[in-house]
C-alpha cells in the first residue's frame, strides 16, 4: 500500500499553490493515470512521490508519504542530462539487477521491447538513440529492478506501434500500484482504472483535484454530466431568487411608502407597519442565508483553443506541394544506412503522418525535410521538432522568443494569446527551461498560429497535451487548410487527422490504410 496524507506543494518562484490537501490511498492492482493542464504540477507530484528531495529546489512541500514495504521505481519524462553521455551497455551494467538476469530473461525482453539480441551490450550512446529507444532503454532497465510500485511520467511517448501494444498489456497485467502520467488517450481508455485529475482554476489562483476511481471514460462521462447538472441546478436556482427578489422588493415598497406616509394614520396603524417593516427585513436575513446554500455555477479548467492558419495557408487541392527523395538516409554521424531511395509526394492540403519502428530514422528523414524546404521560396513552413530545445531558446521567455522587437503592442498582444493558452502572467516571463513539455509545444504552435505558414512540419506534435486538450489540438490541425508532414504513434491523431500514412522501412516509405490508428486500437 502507497499512501499520501495531506500533501500541500507551492512553488518556491512565483508562490502558486500547485496543490493542496491531497491525499489518496493506493493499493496492489491500482492502475492510476494523473490527468491535467501543462503546468499543473503532475510531473512534480510524482516525482515527490518517488524521493520528496527531488523537488526541494524549486518547491515547497507539506505532508506526508507512507510507503511500507513498497519498492518504488521511477521512469522520468526525459532522459537525465548526467545518463547521455553513456554507452547502452554502461548504462545497464551499472546496476547489479543487469548481472542477476538469466540469459532467457534478457532475451524475453529483447523481444517484448523488439530490439536486437545483443542491444544490452550496444556501444551507442544513449544521447544518439531515438525518442522511443530512450524510453525503451530506461523502461528495460527499470523493470530489471522488480519495483512493487511504478511511477512513470509519459512512458508512451515515442514508442512504435508494437512497443506502444506492448505497454497497454503489460500496464493492465502489472500486479503491483501503477501510477502513470500519460497524453495518450487510447492508452489511458484502455488501461486505467483510478484517474486523478490536477486543475488550476481561477487564474492558476486556487489548485484543485478530484480522485476518481473508474475508468477514463467513466469519468470523463460522469464529469461532463455532472457538471451540466450542476449548471443547470445554479441557473434554475438563479432563476427562482431573481423572481423571489422581485417580489420580495414590490412588498418592501409597498410598507416603505406607507411607513413614509402614516402621518396622517392612527398611531395604530403606524406600529402595525412598523412590526410588517420589521418582517419584511427578517425575511431579507432569511434570504441571505438561502443564497448561501444556493447551488454554484461549476466550475472546470477548460482546454486550450486557437486556430492554425487562415486562408493565405490554403492550397489547391490537385497541386503538388512537396516531390522530395533521398537515395539513402545516414544515421546523423553517417556510420549506418536506415533507408533507401526514399520519395514522398504531397499535394494540396494532404495531412501525412509518417510511422515506423523506433530507430528506423522517421526523426532524423524528417529533419532533413525541414531543413530542405524551408530554404524554399514559394512556400511558407513551420518546424516542431521532437527536441524543443532545436528550436527554442531556453534562456528566453515565450514573450522574448515570440517577438524580438521589443514593440510594447505587439508584446500586449503575445501576452493576450499566451494568456488564452492558460500561462499565469508569472510563467510568460520565466525562462522557457523552466516550463513544462507541454508549456514549450505551446509555444511553438502559437508561433505556428502566428505565422503565415502553408506548410507545418511536425515530430510528434500531441504528445505533449493533456487528455483534455488532445481532441482540441486534433480539431485545430485536421482543419489546417495547408500541408502537415508529421511524424506521430498517436493513434488517435492518425486515424481523426490524417489522409495518408506512411510506414518508414529499409526500403524507403511505404504507404499504409488510412485507418492505421482504429486498426492498431484493435489488434
Amino acid at each position: 500500500m502507497l499512501q499520501i496524507q495531506k500533501l500541500t506543494i507551492t512553488q518556491k518562484k512565483d508562490l502558486r499553490v500547485l496543490l493542496k490537501e491531497f491525499s489518496v490511498v493506493f493499493n496492489p492492482g491500482d492502475k492510476a493515470v494523473m490527468i491535467g493542464e501543462e503546468g499543473n504540477g503532475k510531473s512534480t507530484l510524482l516525482k515527490w512521490i518517488y524521493k520528496p528531495e527531488l523537488v526541494e529546489g524549486y518547491t515547497e512541500c507539506e505532508g506526508e508519504r507512507l510507503t511500507g514495504n513498497e519498492k518504488m521505481g521511477y521512469l522520468p519524462q526525459e532522459l537525465p542530462v548526467e545518463e547521455k553521455g553513456k554507452t547502452v551497455y554502461e548504462y545497464f551494467s551499472e546496476k547489479d539487477a543487469f548481472w542477476e538476469q538469466t540469459p532467457g530473461e534478457l532475451g524475453l525482453l529483447c523481444k517484448e521491447f523488439h530490439v536486437e539480441s545483443d542491444f544490452f551490450y550496444s556501444d551507442q550512446l544513449l544521447e544518439s538513440l531515438s525518442g522511443g529507444e530512450k524510453i525503451k532503454v530506461q523502461l528495460m532497465r527499470l523493470l530489471m529492478e522488480r519495483p512493487t510500485v511504478l511511477l512513470l511520467d509519459e512512458p508512451s511517448n515515442d514508442l512504435d506501434m508494437d512497443t506502444l501494444l506492448w505497454l497497454e498489456n503489460f500496464i493492465r497485467e502489472f500486479p503491483g500500484i501503477l501510477l502513470y502520467i500519460s497524453h495518450d488517450e487510447m492508452l489511458i481508455e484502455r488501461t486505467a482504472n483510478m484517474v486523478i485529475h490536477l486543475e488550476q482554476l481561477h487564474r492558476k489562483q486556487q489548485s484543485h483535484f478530484t480522485v476518481a476511481k473508474m475508468s477514463y471514460e467513466n469519468y470523463v462521462t460522469q464529469r461532463q454530466h455532472s457538471f451540466e447538472t450542476q449548471r443547470q441546478q445554479a441557473l434554475a436556482d438563479k432563476r427562482a431568487k431573481q423572481l423571489r427578489d422581485e417580489k420580495y422588493q414590490k412588498v418592501y415598497q409597498s410598507v416603505h411608502y406607507a411607513l413614509e406616509n402614516c402621518s396622517r394614520q392612527a398611531p395604530s396603524v403606524a406600529k402595525n407597519l412598523k412590526d410588517k417593516m420589521h418582517t419584511v427585513k427578517s425575511m431579507e436575513k432569511r434570504f441571505v442565508k438561502e443564497d448561501e446554500r444556493m447551488t454554484k455555477m461549476p466550475e472546470q479548467e477548460e482546454a486550450i483553443f486557437f486556430k492554425l492558419g487562415g486562408d493565405s495557408a490554403r492550397m489547391p487541392a490537385g497541386k503538388t506541394v512537396v516531390e522530395y527523395s533521398l537515395p539513402k538516409l545516414m544515421t546523423p554521424d553517417y556510420s549506418r544506412c536506415l533507408a533507401r531511395d526514399i520519395f514522398l509526394r504531397v499535394r494540396g492540403a494532404e495531412r501525412i503522418c509518417i510511422v515506423g519502428a523506433n530507430g528506423a530514422g522517421k526523426t532524423t528523414l524528417l529533419r532533413q525535410m525541414a531543413v530542405s524546404m524551408m530554404e524554399r521560396q514559394d512556400i511558407r513552413v513551420q518546424y516542431m521538432p521532437q527536441n524543443y530545445e532545436d528550436m527554442l531558446d531556453m534562456e528566453k521567455t515565450p514573450v522574448e522568443f515570440l517577438d524580438d522587437t521589443g514593440d510594447k503592442e505587439i508584446r500586449t498582444r503575445i501576452r493576450t494569446y499566451l494568456g488564452s493558452l492558460k500561462y499565469t502572467p508569472d510563467e510568460m516571463e520565466h525562462p522557457m527551461k523552466e516550463l513544462s513539455g507541454g508549456q514549450k509545444a505551446k509555444v511553438l504552435l502559437l508561433k505556428m498560429s502566428l505565422s503565415d505558414a502553408n506548410v507545418l512540419i511536425l515530430d510528434e506534435p500531441t504528445r505533449n497535451f493533456s487528455p483534455l486538450s488532445g481532441p482540441v489540438i486534433r480539431r485545430m490541425l485536421k482543419s489546417f487548410p495547408g500541408v502537415i508532414i508529421s511524424i506521430s504513434h498517436d493513434r488517435k491523431y492518425i486515424s481523426e487527422v490524417c489522409t495518408k500514412v506512411y510506414e518508414l522501412t529499409t526500403e524507403g516509405l511505404k504507404e499504409e490504410a488510412v485507418g492505421l490508428g482504429a486498426a492498431c486500437a484493435d489488434r
